[in-house]
Order: C-alpha cells, then sequence, then structure tokens
C-alpha cells in the first residue's frame, strides 16, 4: 500500500521561496507518476507539476512554469516542490498524490490513487 506524507508548509511573504516534500512509502513497481496538486477554498482542485519517476519526465501548470520545481530524491524515496517567487495566488492546500502508470508521460487530468494529507502554503501580498 503507498503512503504519502508531505511536510514543508508555512507562510511566506509573497516573492519569497518554500520548499515542499512528500516522504513515500510501499512502492512495488518501476514507474509511477506523481504529482504536486493544490486547492484553495471556494476553488477547484488544480494540478501543479507532475514527475514521471523512470524517465524523470516533467510537466507543469502555466501558473506556476518558470517559478516552480519538480524533483525526487530515489534513495531518499522524496518528491520535493521548489516554489520560488511566491505570490498571494499561490496560497493553498498542496497535496502529494502518486499511481502506478504504464504511459511514458504524466498528466495531472489522469486518476492519481494515493493522496497524502495535505500541507498549507499561505503567502501573503
Amino acid at each position: 500500500q503507498v503512503q504519502l506524507a508531505e511536510s514543508g508548509g508555512g507562510s511566506v511573504q509573497a516573492g519569497g521561496s518554500l520548499r515542499l516534500s512528500c516522504a513515500a512509502f510501499g512502492f512495488r513497481y518501476s514507474s509511477y507518476c506523481m504529482g504536486w496538486f493544490r486547492q484553495a477554498p471556494g476553488k477547484e482542485r488544480e494540478g501543479v507539476a507532475t514527475i514521471h519517476t523512470g524517465n524523470y519526465g516533467t510537466y507543469y501548470s502555466d501558473s506556476v512554469k518558470g517559478r516552480f520545481t519538480i524533483s525526487r530524491d530515489t534513495a531518499k524515496n522524496t518528491l520535493y516542490l521548489q516554489m520560488n517567487s511566491l505570490k498571494p495566488e499561490d496560497t493553498a492546500m498542496y497535496y502529494c498524490a502518486a499511481d502506478r502508470t504504464w504511459t511514458s508521460t504524466c498528466s495531472t487530468e489522469r486518476e492519481y490513487n494515493y493522496w497524502g494529507q495535505g500541507t498549507q502554503v499561505t503567502v501573503s501580498s
């Protein structure tokens, strides 16, 4: 059973940086899609970034491209999201997600069966 645990959220002023971490446990296969999603109050969940654990291909939403970087440390089984140049509109609960994949790309629109509990990011102006 895959388990995910996020950490690293907090409060920061606009223009600042945060790094989110997601410790992953229970991976049994070689290829998973892993991603970061966020949800602000009153808004739909938004896919932020994804990474393929087999080929390390990445995807970013237009709203974070050039500011956020997704990465994975295989030895530590940990997923990261480095967030720079943060904006107040980045304020949301951020979730780590994962699912086994048989494809070479990872969309934010695909189904993810494993989710973490979330970590809050608040950016003040």
